[in-house]
């Protein structure tokens, strides 16, 4: 019965989630429904299991949402990425329209910005993009995904994501972890996914299919909507121009990517350089959570680059800025939804994990062979799929399972870097099911069905990642971490 409860538990939440109902009620709905069919107390479940577990994932991740939500905002107010788009689209072209969108989802997320940010601030360009170059509507979902949600996301070394931030705490890692593997990884996602949405663009044109060659009702009416909102804000900007409210033309090129930058080298001076040498001994106390740098170093880093380019982006486009507060305001109200859902999940898949049934999955995602390595992919690939979240699932698997993996890796001398690229890589996979709440969201801001838009969400960022996951875990058990 408790094994039917988590299943139905998650039936409940994929089922509903599709159909656009929000996490915030669902997760914790799921989680009582698991909790009942195990015959366990349901408001206890709720209020220590389930707000417990996501009260400790705010505590620990929140700054990272905020920070990158008020980046995000400040780049997009600013002009700075329609600079950066526009850019990369004249340099190449036309008739490369959809490795520009990827390319330019790749900037936005590698130099900080969050993914559910990232979205809002790619469609528009995107959708200006493919029209111009009359690339099917459909196909914008999974372009902003390849560069946003795959290879920058999880495999490439350095990368602020907060999937890569996650890890840093149970092995003691940098956002650097496994580099090298990292760029093998990232090459064959890229590839993988360009090849797919090349091959797809071409059997469209061949079609005759074109920007607005989608058929049902309902796309078309979200396609009209769509060009109203961008007329009319179009026309509102054209009147603030012409009262010089905004008193500044867009940044050049250089001054939009440099906050971008100053992310990454902040980032890496923080992991490499700075932190380590800091005497923080008094972490251990219990006023500081009796912690240390492993535990924090990560997050630190990360914080740190997002504060700093931050700073660097008010300074520099300041007079860009029509409404300083309203953006300030508008980038950390963004950050909320995100982060509550993404912890909403994570205590749906904490009561989960509390569960008597749960040992029955644990026992066996323990049991499964070839390694610590194929274990702990299996075992986050499980778990993202039960949340529809990579950080959610991933926060869960290393909770329940990461010092474990730690011990048989540390028994056959397997360096935790490699660990942290795995679990990172795994957890990007199978989290992309539709009721993912960035699936729904990604889909819904380009004006895309799942019906229309998903089949290539899934070849982009579920098999291509896997093939990438199971390169990484063949070089990985042969070569050792690099």
């Amino acid at each position: 019965m408790g094994l039917l409860g988590i299943v139905l538990g998650l039936a409940l939440l994929v089922g509903l989630a599709f159909r656009g109902w929000t996490v915030l009620l669902l997760a914790p709905l799921a989680a009582l429904v698991a909790a009942l069919f195990s015959g366990e107390p349901l408001l206890a479940h709720w209020t220590q299991t389930f707000m417990g577990s996501a009260a400790q994932f705010l505590a620990q991740f929140f700054p990272l949402f905020l920070l990158g939500a008020l980046f995000g905002k400040l780049m997009e107010d600013s002009g700075s990425v329609t600079v950066i788009a526009d850019a990369m689209i004249k340099r190449l072209g036309e008739g490369r329209a959809v490795l520009a969108v990827v390319l330019a989802g790749a900037i936005v997320t590698f130099g900080g910005v969050s993914l559910f940010v990232a979205f809002f601030v790619l469609a528009p360009m995107a959708g200006q993009v493919f029209r111009v170059a009359n690339v099917p509507r459909r196909l914008m979902p999974a372009a902003i995904a390849l560069g946003t949600s795959t290879f920058t996301m999880s495999a490439f070394p350095g990368t602020p994501s907060i999937q890569n931030a996650i890890p840093m705490p149970f092995f003691g890692t940098t956002p650097f972890a496994a580099p090298g593997l990292g760029i093998i990884a990232s090459i064959i996602m890229l590839v993988f996914g360009m090849a797919w949405l090349g091959r797809v663009e071409t059997a469209a044109r061949k079609a005759g299919e074109g920007f607005g060659g989608t058929t049902t009702v309902d796309t078309a009416n979200k396609e009209d909507g769509l060009r109203e909102r961008a007329a009319a804000a179009h026309e509102f900007d054209t009147a603030e121009l012409s009262r010089g409210e905004r008193s500044a033309a867009a940044p050049s090129l250089f001054l939009a990517a440099l906050p971008l930058v100053v992310v990454i080298l902040v980032n890496m001076t923080m992991s490499l350089e700075i932190l380590p040498r800091l005497d923080l001994a008094f972490l251990a106390e219990p006023r500081f959570g009796e912690t240390s740098l492993a535990g924090v170093g990560g997050v630190w880093a990360v914080i740190t680059a997002l504060a700093s380019a931050i700073v660097v982006a008010l300074a520099i486009n300041f007079r860009r800025l029509p409404a300083v507060r309203a953006t300030i305001d508008a980038g950390a109200n963004a950050s909320v939804l995100p982060v509550l859902s993404v912890a909403s999940l994570v205590g749906f898949g904490a009561v989960v994990a509390a569960m008597p049934a749960f040992q029955v999955v644990s026992d066996w995602v323990l049991g499964i062979g070839g390694g610590p390595l194929v274990s702990l992919a299996a075992a986050t690939n499980i778990l993202a799929a039960l949340t529809g979240s990579a950080s959610g699932g991933l926060t869960i698997a290393l909770d329940a399972l990461g010092p474990t993996y730690l011990e048989r890796a540390a028994a056959i001398g397997m360096d935790p870097a490699l660990l942290h690229r795995v679990a990172v890589m795994a957890s990007g996979t199978l989290d992309s099911l539709p009721h993912n709440g960035a699936v729904v969201t990604l889909l819904a801001v380009c004006g895309v069905s799942h019906r229309e838009g998903y089949r290539d969400i899934v070849m982009v960022g579920i098999v291509g990642a896997m093939i990438a996951l199971v390169a990484v875990i063949l070089l990985g058990g042969l070569f050792g971490s690099f």
